[in-house]
């Protein structure tokens, strides 16, 4: 057994904390939570999430997820043996959810699922697939191991075995090009001029080709998904954001472009996201 997690070139758990909003919508009907992996697999892994209804609601519930430039895997619980992946998304996502439900995933870092399975990230991205097409594996052990009486904890030890003897098997190759650009981007909180900040030594069309397999998506919107999730984490006000000019210091050019690509990300403006 190698210990691969010693040989990862850039720790991207110390500089990248992706975030999903609270849910607001239900009054506390609706918990969503996040539990951190077993250690060996933090700089993988980012959590597991629980996303249930703690009653049933009266109506449909509108799930809203926002870019986070990772890959999650998904199931409900009530029903394991159906699956899902979700890909890196360069614009929120809305999933309409029954009146009771009870969510489990599994979220990856950027460039840690194609690096633990060899799968090209670009293949995943704007879509949700099923998991047997693409792990079958992974999606036989969720159906055959996981029930509806377990609770989140139990699933995480689950989980935590899986993936660490998976990750026992696994080579890693860590390209020190892909690595130094994500290092630059997540250091500067994706305010990057990629053609003077970049320098790796190799073409942009390379680069282009890195970002897409373990990404799933170019620098550029690597970046522009970044700089949105660094907005999130700072939790500006409405009012901040008007007076301190934060747009500007996050590299948009104006407040118009700061609010057309927010709305993209996140599917309401900020203003309606920071509360007015």
């Amino acid at each position: 057994m190698r210990n691969t997690s010693s040989k990862i070139p850039l720790e991207i758990r110390q500089l990248y904390k992706p975030v999903q909003p609270t849910v607001t919508q239900s009054a506390g009907q609706v918990r969503y939570h996040e539990i951190i992996p077993i250690e060996n697999l933090q700089p993988f892994i980012y959590c597991y999430w629980q996303l249930q209804t703690q009653q049933a609601l009266s109506e449909t519930f509108v799930y809203r997820v926002v870019a986070d430039g990772c890959i999650d895997i998904f199931f409900e619980l009530n029903n394991p043996k159906e699956n899902f992946i979700m890909g890196f998304c360069k614009q929120f996502t809305e999933f309409p959810l029954e009146n009771t439900f009870n969510y489990i995933g599994i979220r990856f870092l950027p460039t840690m699922f194609p690096q633990l399975f060899k799968i090209n990230a670009l293949d995943l991205s704007n879509k949700f697939l099923d998991l047997s097409a693409v792990l079958p594996k992974v999606a036989q052990f969720i159906a055959q191991n996981i029930i509806p009486q377990q609770n989140l904890t139990q699933i995480k030890t689950l989980l935590d075995n899986y993936f660490t003897n998976h990750l026992a098997l696994v080579n890693m190759e860590y390209d020190p090009r892909l690595y130094g650009a994500v290092s630059i981007i997540l250091n500067q909180m994706g305010v990057v001029d990629l053609s003077r900040d970049i320098d790796t030594g190799i073409s942009s069309r390379q680069m282009r080709r890195l970002f897409e397999f373990y990404i799933g998506d170019t620098a550029k919107t690597f970046c522009q998904v970044v700089r949105f999730q660094n907005i999130l984490k700072a939790k500006p006000s409405s009012q901040s954001l008007k007076h301190n000019k934060l747009f500007f210091n996050a590299g948009y050019y104006d407040q118009a472009h700061f609010i057309k690509e927010f709305k993209n990300f996140y599917g309401v403006t900020p203003s309606r996201a920071f509360g007015r």
